[in-house]
């Protein structure tokens, strides 16, 4: 009886403990349940608190952003993002589709006057870090607008705002976001040319203006073309003022011109070496490149040489071992002188000379070129530029006319043909038939010794006479075709005739522009042609200036007839 209650005991007990047991597990867990729900609350609202932060910051800053988009439009707020495409055009306006001239005109951005553009790159997350790099350096620029045929989501981009915005050439799509901003005129600039070179060219920043005539926005760091003739020139824009950007649109720019970075290479360079008259200078140029010297010519001996007393004598001592160059010289604009742009020229075989004098009617004040082309491997020489006393030598040439006119009693030598005292003709034909012979070439009869009459050769094509050795590089420079760049085969004469005249690629100063341009054909005008206006002159002389006397918006070219026919002026 006993063992059976000890036992009903201890299972009561065991009973209740386990009891136990369970409740206090069931207690812990519910604990462990609400302290868990009380942490995902908790996280929950953390999460939820940091939204509306990040919200609120975002919100604020579009109200910023959208701020400064009314202060820079001046209150109107103009953005898009479109895919950038290039197209063949000249300065820093740019393409738009259609339907930003129907946003802009509703915003009324036309009456606030010129339309400027701030472009900026759109970071890709899949971006390189290389293309980050260009990001990082071309990025932004400005623009103005061209017109609004691109296709819609597209914007047309000339190549100086492609350049500027992009680095490197690649085939992935690139965003561009466009927009619309306020640009104060401009008032200063600092460029830095890419070579040397650029301050040699004539009225420099004239030309730089025609180029800036193109552009109507200038932007800190952008890099823009300027064209001369055949000769390419990029400018950095160092610094601008009032601000990093501004418009060049009818203002007043003053500019300063520093001189490029010395790490440039100097390779391939067109360089004007300056030239002082009686000082010689050595250099060396190897074969089919250019060495390039300018000097100067003043008034007094402009006046000399055109009376008569002095000339102008450049020369070249070459070293004949092996190389061979040849001379040409231009008068500015023309400064840069070539084998078919030039307006002297010496091909003698080493050393050569050109003579500069009053017989020159296009020798005048200025400042000219001399240009040393290698023709034949590489040579070493010295060049120089003097003036000669010419009076003496003139002296000399009445002195020996007058006392060959004295003489008397003459009679023609049958083989040399020179006029011989008859006491001595007898003498002297003798002497005359055996050692001199005299050239059967049509035209030419010149009197030779008999050993070099063997090296007196004429030219089959143009019937001149060289020496031997000097044949080969005559038929070479004057008789080989040549072809221009804008599609007629010549020979050198023909050819040097056609560039200065009727190449319509060839170099002319625009009498409205002052620039030197390309001719282009002749002017679509029938008017214009009877004035002798070239295409690019006709075209330019198109734009408007006001007349001095009146005021009226007259045409360039139409000018001089305004002032004939208005206001009664030659």
């Amino acid at each position: 009886m006993d063992f059976e209650l000890r036992r009903a005991r201890e299972k009561l007990a065991k009973e209740q403990k386990e009891r136990k047991e369970t409740a206090r597990l069931k207690v812990e867990r519910e604990r462990k349940a609400r302290e868990e729900a009380k942490k995902q609350r908790e996280a929950i609202e953390e999460v939820q608190r940091s939204r509306r932060l990040v919200a609120a910051e975002a919100q604020l800053k579009t109200d910023q952003i959208m701020e400064e988009n009314l202060l820079a439009g001046r209150g109107i707020v103009f953005y898009r993002l479109l895919e950038a495409v290039t197209f063949q055009g000249n300065g820093d306006k740019i393409k738009l589709p259609p339907s930003c001239f129907q946003e802009l005109s509703d915003k009324g951005a036309f009456d606030k006057g010129p339309l400027y553009f701030k472009l900026s790159l759109v970071n890709e997350e899949s971006s390189s870090n290389v293309d980050a790099a260009d990001h990082k350096n071309h990025q932004t620029t400005h623009s103005g607008v061209l017109e609004f045929t691109a296709e819609e989501g597209s914007v047309g981009l000339p190549p100086h705002v492609w350049q500027n915005l992009f680095a490197t050439d690649t085939q992935q799509t690139r965003l561009v976001e466009v927009r619309y901003v306020w640009l104060p005129k401009g008032s200063y600039a600092k460029l830095q040319p890419d070579r040397v070179g650029f301050s040699d060219l004539p009225n420099h920043k004239a030309i730089l203006e025609t180029s800036l005539r193109q552009h109507a926005t200038l932007s800190q760091d952008d890099i823009f073309t300027v064209n001369y003739g055949e000769l390419t020139y990029k400018l950095r824009v160092l610094e601008l003022k009032p601000t990093s950007s501004v418009s060049v649109l009818e203002t007043d720019i003053e500019v300063d011109i520093v001189g490029p970075d010395s790490a440039v290479e100097k390779t391939e360079q067109n360089v004007l070496i300056p030239l002082t008259f009686g000082k010689p200078e050595s250099g060396m140029v190897d074969e089919g490149k250019y060495v390039y010297y300018k000097f100067s010519i003043d008034n007094d001996t402009s006046e000399n040489v055109a009376s008569g007393t002095a000339q102008v004598e450049v020369r070249i001592e070459a070293e004949t071992d092996g190389g061979d160059t040849d001379l040409y010289v231009s008068r500015h604009p023309l400064i840069f002188p070539t084998q078919h742009q030039h307006e002297w020229s010496s091909y003698d075989i080493g050393s050569k000379t050109l003579i500069l004098s009053s017989t020159n009617k296009s020798f005048e004040v200025g400042n000219y070129s001399i240009g040393i082309y290698g023709y034949k491997g590489r040579t070493n020489y010295q060049v120089s530029v003097s003036v000669q006393d010419d009076s003496n030598r003139t002296g000399g040439q009445h002195a020996v006319y007058s006392s060959s006119s004295m003489e008397i009693d003459t009679v023609e030598c049958k083989n040399c043909k020179r006029h011989i005292p008859s006491r001595t003709i007898a003498l002297h034909e003798a002497y005359c038939s055996r050692h001199n012979v005299a050239c059967q070439h049509a035209g030419c009869g010149v009197v030779l010794r008999v050993d070099e009459a063997k090296n007196h050769v004429h030219c089959d094509k143009c019937g001149q006479a060289f020496q031997q050795g000097e044949m080969e590089k005559h038929m070479k420079v004057f008789h080989e075709p040549i072809r221009c760049p804008c599609g007629i085969v010549l020979e050198k004469e023909q050819m040097v005739q056609h560039q200065s005249s009727s190449c319509p690629l060839r170099l002319i100063v625009c009498r409205f522009c002052g620039d030197m341009v390309q001719a282009g054909t002749s002017a679509p005008d029938a008017r214009d042609r009877l004035r002798g206006l070239t295409e690019h002159e006709s075209v330019c002389g198109s734009r408007t200036a006001p007349c001095d006397s009146c005021g009226r918006s007259v045409m360039l070219k139409d000018m001089d007839i305004h002032q004939i026919a208005v206001h009664q002026k030659n």
